[in-house]
């Protein structure tokens, strides 16, 4: 999946839980790889990917 496509959290609405779990997996890695440059503290940014796709997906579809 390309990061770039995505421009708004509505692009999640339509997503399959698959779909969102490639998305996670492709934002904690650049997550990873842009620490590894830059370094930080990454921990609480993996713990939280799924929930906030899982936030974004949730509320966007009751709106």
């Amino acid at each position: 999946m390309d990061l770039l496509k995505i421009k708004d959290p509505a692009f999640l609405k339509d997503m399959t839980i698959p779909e969102m779990e490639e998305l996670a997996a492709e934002i904690r890695k650049f997550l990873i790889e842009s620490t590894s440059v830059t370094g930080g503290h990454i921990g609480p940014n993996l713990g939280v990917v799924e929930l906030t796709i899982a936030l974004h997906h949730a509320l966007q579809a009751i709106r």
